[in-house]
Parts: C-alpha cells; sequence; structure tokens
C-alpha cells in the first residue's frame, strides 16, 4: 500500500489526478456547509440532535455527507442522479430508443448522458419540493408536525420557489462535479462523491457509539466492523470464470484465434445499486405523505417507513434490495446479446453447443450466482441494523451500508490505480 502511494506520488500525471480528485471533493465539502437562505438553521440543528438522524430521510443525509442535516445548499447530494441513471439503464430494455442508443457507441451514449442530466433535474425538483414540505412540518429527521417545529419561518411563494430552485442548482452543481473528476480526476466521479460523503460521517458515528455504550461497546461494534470487512472484500473479489475457447482462422497470411479466455461473472455484479435504488424506493412514500390529504395512509407511512429499523421498513428493504438485485443484473448483463457475440467471433464454450444453448447455460450460471450475490447484499444491509438495533443503538442505522460502499468504492478505484500503474510500466511498481 505504501509503495503504491510512493508510486503515485511519482508519477506527475497520476499525482496531478489525485490532487484534482481531492480538490473537487473539497469543494463539494465547501457546499455542504453553506445552509440554503431563509431556512431556520438553529431549530435544524436541535432537532438532528434530538433525532441524530434516524428518520428514514437520514439515508439521504448519509449520501450527502450531512449536508441535509445542515439544509445545505447540497443538501439533496448526488442521490437525483444516481436514482435516474439507475432508471435511464433500466429503461434501455423497455424502450426501444434507448436501446437503439446504447448500441451506437459514443454518440448513443452522450445522448443517454443528455438525458440522464435531464431526468435528474426533473427529480431533484421533485424531491426538493417534498424537502420543502418536510422542513415546513419539521418531520425530516422523525419529528412530529408542531408549529414550534417549522423550519422556514417565512414560507411564501417565492420564497418556497427560491428554495427549490436552490436545492436544484446544487444537485446539477454536484453532478457537473462528478463528471469531472471522471473526466479529469481519478475512479468514477460519483462514486468517488459517495465515499467521500460516507466516510465524513464516520467520525460522528464513532462519537455517538462512544458516549452511549462506551469503550466496551465502541470495541464490539470495531470487531463486527471488522468482520464484515473481511466477508465483504472476500465476496467483492468473488467471481465465476466462465471458459471460451477461440476456433483457428486464417485472414490473409495470418492466423488469428485459437487461443482461450474466460468470462468473469462477479458474485455480487450489481454493486451497492440495488441498495441504493431499494432506499430511494422507500423514501419516495415519505415525501409523497407530506402532501396527501389521506391521514390514514399518512399515519401508516409514519408509523411504518420513517424509522429505519422498523420491522415493516426492514422487510421490505430486504425483499426489494434482492428483487432489484436480479432485476439489474438481467439488464446489465444480456446472456442472449453475450452469446451472440461469442458466435460472431468463432468463439464457444467447452461442452456447450454456440447460440441458444450457450444463452440458456449462461442463463443459468447467471442465476446461481446472483442469488447469493443478492441475499449477501441484503444481509449485509439489514443485519447490521437488526442486531444494533436490539443493543438500542439507533444512531447509525445504515452501518452496513456505509461499510459496503466504502470498501466496494475504495477497491474499485485501487484497481484503477494499478492499472494506470501497470499501463505506465512504473519499475518501481512491477517490481
Amino acid at each position: 500500500m505504501l509503495g503504491s502511494v510512493r508510486n503515485i506520488v511519482r508519477v506527475a500525471d497520476l499525482r496531478n489526478k489525485v490532487l484534482f480528485t481531492l480538490l473537487v471533493v473539497a469543494i463539494y465539502q465547501l457546499g455542504a456547509n453553506i445552509p440554503v437562505p431563509g431556512v431556520s438553521y438553529a431549530r435544524i440543528h436541535s432537532i438532528t440532535a434530538q433525532s441524530q438522524g434516524t428518520g428514514i430521510l437520514g439515508y439521504l443525509d448519509l449520501f450527502s455527507g450531512g449536508a441535509l442535516a445542515r439544509a445545505a445548499i447540497l443538501g439533496l447530494g448526488i442521490m437525483p442522479y444516481i436514482t435516474s441513471s439507475i432508471i435511464v439503464q433500466l429503461l434501455g430494455t423497455v424502450i426501444p430508443k434507448f436501446a437503439e442508443w446504447r448500441e451506437q457507441g459514443a454518440v448513443g451514449q452522450r445522448k443517454l448522458t443528455q438525458t440522464t442530466r435531464y431526468l435528474t433535474i426533473a427529480l431533484a425538483l421533485m424531491q426538493s419540493s417534498g424537502l420543502v414540505f418536510l422542513l415546513r412540518s419539521g418531520q425530516l429527521f422523525g419529528g412530529t408536525s408542531s408549529s414550534s417545529a417549522d423550519l422556514i419561518p417565512d414560507f411564501t411563494v417565492p420564497h418556497v420557489l427560491f428554495i427549490i430552485l436552490t436545492f436544484t442548482a446544487g444537485t446539477a452543481f454536484v453532478m457537473w462535479l462528478g463528471e469531472l473528476i471522471t473526466q479529469r480526476g481519478i475512479g468514477q466521479g460519483m462514486s468517488i462523491i459517495i465515499f467521500a460523503n460516507v466516510v465524513a460521517t464516520l467520525p460522528l458515528d464513532v462519537t455517538l457509539i462512544k458516549s452511549d455504550k462506551g469503550w466496551a461497546g465502541l470495541i464490539i461494534i470495531g470487531f463486527v466492523s471488522v468482520c464484515l470487512l473481511v466477508a465483504i472484500v472476500f465476496v467483492e473479489q468473488g467471481q465465476r470464470r466462465i471458459p471460451v475457447t477461440f476456433a483457428k482462422r486464417v485472414q490473409g497470411r495470418r492466423m488469428y484465434g485459437g487461443q482461450s479466455t474466460y468470462i468473469p461473472l462477479k458474485v455480487n455484479q450489481a454493486g451497492v445499486i440495488p441498495i441504493i435504488f431499494a432506499s430511494s424506493l422507500l423514501y419516495i412514500p415519505v415525501l409523497v405523505a407530506t402532501i396527501i390529504p389521506w391521514r390514514g395512509v399518512r399515519a401508516w407511512i409514519q408509523a411504518n417507513l420513517y424509522s429505519p429499523t422498523g420491522g415493516v421498513y426492514l422487510f421490505l428493504y430486504g425483499l426489494f434490495i434482492v428483487v432489484f438485485t436480479f432485476f439489474y443484473v438481467q439488464v446489465s448483463f444480456d446472456p442472449y446479446q453475450q452469446a451472440d457475440t461469442i458466435r460472431k467471433q468463432g468463439g464457444y464454450i467447452p461442452g456447450i453447443r454456440p447460440g441458444p444453448p450457450t444463452e440458456t447455460y449462461l442463463s443459468r450460471i447467471l442465476n446461481r450466482i446472483t442469488l447469493p450475490g443478492s441475499l449477501f447484499l441484503a444481509g449485509v444491509a439489514l443485519v447490521p441494523s437488526v442486531l444494533l438495533s436490539a443493543w438500542h443503538i439507533t444512531s447509525i442505522p445504515f452501518f452496513g451500508t456505509t461499510l459496503l460502499i466504502s470498501v466496494g468504492v475504495a477497491l474499485e478505484t485501487n484497481k484503477q490505480i494499478d492499472s494506470q500503474l501497470t499501463m505506465r510500466n512504473y519499475e518501481g511498481f512491477l517490481r
């Protein structure tokens, strides 16, 4: 690890990319501490100090690095862009136009990216509108509706529209920062921002655990964290390698093919996307509950979906994670397209005939490794929450999700750094 750091410092191009990434993250953290004008920051601080972010929208606060708890201009964080990216990717199998763009290469990818940006702005407008009403009622982090909890003293139409536009502009700015990291920095921009936000909450979590359970509780939580880290790294690195052999062919005076390779299918093929999508789906009713007139529906949502440690929430959370894992894997890895590509390139899987038999074989293998992967994701997201809730620790309801995202992004970024060092054939790295 220390050798890799030294090599990064010595390679000027890579060093500049890392410094640029750190600069963008610092700019984001600055914007995450500038509150939206017209919101009572003192009342927000009082409510969040009492609830400690235990409401369902504490998940948004996790991904914004605490910006939502501070009602900052970047309070929505990266969540609208992530949600819109997932939606566009999933619609690629439903809308023929999106599927056509996906097959057009770079030109089609630019069109999909532009569509994702427009959808991000639309989602940001919708979510910021819901957040304004939650700020108005004081229910943002599990509070109860009361006049004393009104966080927007001047609740007029022009002022509300200004706050909504500020939140939306902040989301557009975060989206631009993420794309800058992808283009000129190191790693995937949105993942780096999420990683920075999640890691930024860890010192506060440690402080809360120590103040609540003392050193003994902190040591036990640390031991559980180490066990989870080992399990996450083990599963993240696990993959099923499907061998593929290409037949020999002669073009001109040269002979091509005759080589063997493999298709790597990861056990956790979907990454953390099912967790993000399941959480996004569960907080939508919370936003809608602030504007619907039916008291019975609002009461049920407040009783069952506001707390991320409740039984109904945990059941739906785990179910959605499993379902979205299968759905996303089927969308991201098409067995028919993969089998057709292998056939066109003159390849075959040993013991399997090209064409439909190969497609059936790939589908069967994909389903067999996706099941344990989806159960692993649900377990990492739910088991720590259940254990901590049983121990009456409700200040870190997304403990497992935090570790999974941190480890996943760190592993992927480390792979990119190693690949760039290898590409430059740096002698100190190859020793």
